[in-house]
């Protein structure tokens, strides 16, 4: 009996891009492709440019027993 491959054939992946630039990404600073892109998202983090809308008000988050 023939043995067949049970190995996946490999399907070239589309070329992802940096979502800061649109530059290729680089396996080193995935998903950016540089370490500057990297720092630009960590900084649109820090300021609060990225935040999931909610309909919460402060008021309204859990008390903690550990303050």
């Amino acid at each position: 009996m023939a043995k067949t491959d049970s190995r996946p054939t490999a399907i070239p992946a589309r070329t992802r891009t940096c979502p800061i630039c649109g530059k290729p990404v680089h396996p080193r600073h995935q998903p950016f492709c540089s370490a500057r892109c990297a720092n630009i998202d960590l900084g649109r983090w820090l300021k609060g440019n990225y935040r999931v809308e909610t309909d919460e008000t402060p008021n309204d988050a859990p008390e903690r027993d550990d303050v």
